[in-house]
């Protein structure tokens, strides 16, 4: 390749067809592990028109793909897009159910990715094994992901960029409620733990929060958090509100 045709590629296909470094320590190499994005993307084969755009180097980042209005169907198109996202396993559960040839036991698996840069996304999966359906949460939450408004909407903070959200979302899985509220600088996350996994991957670190219903269930805890980041975005903001809020949607670009 030349060095044109490799600047105008995605940084995640990028990195996949970067030549590896590899060091001579005399050591037996450990073996791959077979899920590896960038494994992946070496032998992706791009099937939507999307994933052939990206692969040509017309999208070159996420915010494009979403502004072309296709479906992202692909989760390819995520790791070329943004790599390096980072996954967590928020919860796995056994369901058990009687057959006529026995008991049958499956598994449901609630997974969270995020680049802890304004990005997030939130997907469930079952499966009769424990790893695929970890596989499966983390593709279907990579498919899941949507931009983070992020602002500085607290009377307490200076003026100046924050670290926070710019105003009040509510969010709401089943019985679950999570009310998010800007938070000064410095405050922390002040929700509960299921809450603090998806904010923390979505790049927020500051935020006040109330909860109402059965915020003990995980997977409607983590929904409801989510929620109320997705609800952010479909208020209506003015560019005067946005200028003084310093609201930033996605990541921030230096």
């Amino acid at each position: 390749m030349t060095e044109e045709e490799i600047i105008e590629m995605a940084p995640g296909l990028m990195q996949a067809l970067a030549p590896e470094e590899t060091e001579d320590t005399g050591a037996r190499p450990r073996r791959r592990n077979q899920d590896d994005p960038m494994l992946a993307l070496r032998k992706w084969e791009p099937k939507t028109r999307l994933g052939q755009m990206v692969m040509a180097g017309k999208v070159l980042t996420y915010e494009q793909a979403l502004a072309t209005g296709l479906p992202i169907r692909e989760v390819e198109i995520v790791d070329a897009l943004i790599p390096n996202l980072e996954d967590d396993v928020i919860k796995v559960n056994m369901v058990q159910r009687m057959t006529d040839s026995g008991r049958r036991v499956r598994f449901n698996v609630m997974a969270c990715v995020g680049n802890r840069d304004g990005y997030v996304g939130l997907g469930m999966a079952k499966a009769k094994e424990v790893a695929a359906a970890i596989r499966k949460a983390i593709i279907a939450a990579k498919l899941n992901l949507i931009s983070v408004q992020r602002g500085n909407g607290s009377w307490e903070s200076s003026a100046g960029p924050g670290t926070s959200i710019p105003f009040k979302t509510q969010g709401r899985a089943a019985s679950t409620r999570v009310t998010l509220m800007p938070a000064a600088k410095g405050k922390g996350l002040v929700i509960g733990e299921t809450g603090k996994r998806v904010l923390d991957l979505a790049g927020i670190s500051d935020v006040l929060s109330r909860t109402k219903g059965q915020t003990r269930t995980t997977i409607n805890y983590a929904g409801a958090t989510f929620n109320a980041l997705q609800n952010m975005n479909t208020t209506r903001v003015s560019n005067d509100l946005r200028e003084k809020l310093f609201i930033n949607k996605g990541r921030i670009l230096e």
